[in-house]
């Protein structure tokens, strides 16, 4: 597995990480703890060496999973996390990254990971209430107490991620990016990274699964699937937009690969201090994923589909409007 360095002071990293949220959240087919401890060994097996995981991913019961797989390669690879919710009766109960809390917050997911440090912590989403030098003075506690190594902010604006980074230095960006999720080229993200020597790790860089081909306007989702609810996964929408998965299947017809991995490749070559983050719980998806690392679109082949994907255009917002306001655009 190639790597990659997040960022000019970020850790290095497998060019390809794996998210860990769909193994037992967010989705309608949740796997077992043991099956899930198995995959992420697989994942490591393979080369893999970043792994992300959130406390409010089960809740908690991903962390618990996540730490269980790599308890025995701890010190060979990295693992982030992240804060930034109450949680209440096991459900999401609003935004909170008051200082008290994020350290709070620390104990308890080094105590379910199993490990001393937290490789990369992230603010899962900017807390209107909480100032960001706030929430970075926190982090930069915890830095120095020797709990966490690097800060990361998960959707934040770019002025935001200057303010924190006045704090303490912000080693990692989490935000949305894949061919049809631009964000980042257009909302000054890419640049603040550029500017700052920050990293950036794209979650759901397969588009939530549409962009691997494996959906359709026919595809029907079952009732648990967050997906469900989403603007871009109505039938009229993922109608519309199969015109971009057929101009990927085309390049991908051309390099011998699947849609998944010319969507990976296409990030990577984006900039080498991007680390995609896709997520599967299947092994041959798994696989199928990390091969993207290894496959090398030509710069005809990345400009036409950035060009093209513009041209086609995405129907239907990332989230529906009452989420919107907290994870960016």
């Amino acid at each position: 597995m190639k790597t990659r360095t997040l960022g000019a002071a970020g850790p290095e990293v497998s060019a390809l990480g794996f998210g860990c949220m769909g193994l037992d959240f967010g989705y309608a087919h949740k796997v077992t703890k043991a099956e899930g401890v198995d995959l992420i060994r697989q994942a490591a097996d393979l080369g893999v060496t970043f792994f992300d995981t959130a406390e409010v991913y089960g809740p908690f019961t991903n962390e618990e999973m996540v730490g269980a797989a790599l308890a025995p390669v701890r010190d060979q690879v990295v693992i982030a996390t992240k804060f930034g919710f109450d949680i209440q009766d096991g459900k999401q109960a609003g935004l909170n990254s008051r200082p008290e809390h994020i350290k709070a917050v620390a104990e308890a997911s080094l105590k379910r990971l199993g490990t001393d440090v937290i490789d990369i912590f992230y603010q899962h989403r900017v807390d209107p209430n909480v100032p960001i030098e706030d929430v970075a003075g926190a982090v930069k506690d915890l830095i120095a107490e020797g709990k966490v190594r690097h800060f990361g902010l998960s959707e934040p604006g770019a002025e935001t991620v200057r303010r924190a980074h006045a704090v303490q230095p912000v080693a990692v960006l989490q935000n949305e990016y894949s061919l049809w999720t631009r964000g980042p080229e257009t909302n000054g993200i890419l640049e603040a990274c550029e500017e700052l020597g920050i990293g950036l790790v794209p979650y759901s860089p397969l588009g939530k699964g549409f962009l691997t081909g494996a959906m359709s306007k026919d595809t029907r989702l079952d009732e648990g699937d967050f997906r469900a609810g989403l603007p871009r996964f109505q039938a009229e929408a993922m109608a519309k937009n199969q015109a971009l998965v057929d101009l990927i299947r085309r390049i991908a017809g051309a390099h011998d690969a699947t849609p998944a991995q010319v969507a990976l490749a296409w990030l990577l070559a984006q900039k080498p201090w991007i680390v995609p983050i896709p997520g599967t719980t299947k092994r041959h998806r798994l696989q199928e994923n990390l091969a993207a690392a290894d496959l090398e679109l030509t710069a005809e082949d990345v400009a036409e589909l950035g060009r093209a994907a513009d041209e086609i255009g995405v129907e239907g917002e990332r989230y529906p409007p009452h989420l919107m306001a907290i994870v960016g655009r």
